[in-house]
């Protein structure tokens, strides 16, 4: 059955390419200045081999493009990237289907920590104050989840879960905190972080977010062998020469950067690491050695075009992405809950 599934891989990874090139050409024209798919493919042409503009329009589109959208769609497929496969990640290390970093808390807590940045206007490490923030936050919340959920060498699924609304529930208050002592400007960047948005974003973010979601994707090709071998169990993974609790710290921690390096720009986005490894994991089995990157690859269509639809259904309007996600991924999170008690788990 196993072999049957990874053989679908190569479809996947087409279908998901195939989309994203789609994606980046609809999310280049649509928008309230509108832009052709021929324009979006000539002003990546000209942005690629350095071609000079000519004309009015072709100067406007090429500045709309490239000033503001180009930004936000690569913003989008980083983050969307991230979330997917620091829910894989999550999953696999915890050994349970209802593991995501939006769900166990870690989100949040990044989020906690970056309005406590905002609000304190704290500057010590310039531009990278606000990312060391929520990664501070999102290693904390990462660690008591784990820390509580582990009992007798294993992990509680109801345990996990219920710290979770723990941990979200205390940065929930941290937050309603920061935003009752924040003037209005910094209430406005809270509640930027409650519901996630992509709007804003600019070549100077994706400057700080590509390099740590780049290598932090880069090094998910060294934890793929041991995360398959985990799922045997703790024992048989031991007897195969892992280290077990070296690799499920330095797991936790990567997810915690990736999660980190979303929120901080972004805000929280939920449900995105719950949904698209599930869906991957139907189609072409639990090896992480494909799981991983199509996660990487599939969340990024996903965002991009969760984005796409939040900037476009409402005629000058720009909805929280967070809103869409959650409508997909808390019916799905149902789903997930009534499967497991059934005891299929999503897992072969």
């Amino acid at each position: 059955m196993r072999d049957h599934r990874a053989r679908r891989a190569p479809w996947l990874f087409t279908l998901a390419a195939v989309l994203l090139a789609l994606g980046v050409l609809w999310a280049g024209a649509s928008g309230q200045f509108p832009i052709s798919p021929a324009q979006v493919l000539d002003a990546i042409w000209r942005g690629a081999t350095g071609t000079a503009t000519s004309g009015d329009q072709t100067r406007l589109a090429d500045a709309t493009l490239w000033n503001v959208r180009f930004p936000r769609v690569v913003m989008a497929l980083l983050v969307g990237s991230a979330l997917a496969v620091g829910g894989a990640l999550m999953q696999g290390v915890f050994g349970n289907p209802l593991a995501e970093p939006g769900i166990v808390g870690v989100s949040s807590g990044a989020a906690a920590a970056a309005c406590i940045v905002i609000v304190l206007g704290l500057t010590v490490l310039g531009s990278w104050t606000l990312v060391a923030g929520a990664f501070v936050g999102g290693l904390a919340a990462t660690a008591v989840v784990y820390s509580t959920a582990r009992q007798g060498g294993r992990t509680e699924v109801v345990t996990l879960v219920l710290t979770g609304i723990a941990v979200n529930a205390v940065a929930g208050a941290i937050i309603a905190l920061m935003t009752f002592l924040g003037t209005n400007a910094t209430r406005e960047q809270i509640v930027f972080w409650q519901l996630g948005s992509l709007n804003g974003s600019r070549w100077v973010h994706v400057a700080v977010a590509a390099p740590i979601v780049v290598v932090c994707l880069a090094l998910t090709a060294l934890v793929a062998r041991p995360m398959d071998l985990l799922s045997l169990g703790e024992k048989p993974a031991r007897h195969l020469g892992v280290d077990v609790e070296r690799l499920r710290i330095g797991v936790i921690v990567m997810v915690a950067i990736l999660t980190s390096a979303a929120v901080a720009f972004t805000g929280i986005i939920a449900f995105v690491g719950l949904v698209v490894p599930h869906v991957i994991r139907m189609i072409t089995g639990p090896g992480h050695r494909i799981l991983l990157p199509a996660s990487a690859l599939c969340g990024a269509v996903l965002l991009l075009y969760a984005d796409t639809i939040a900037r476009t259904a409402v005629a000058y309007a720009d909805l929280p992405i967070g809103l869409l996600t959650s409508l997909i991924g808390g019916p799905f999170f149902f789903y997930l809950i009534r499967r497991t008690r059934r005891g299929a788990g999503g897992w072969s």
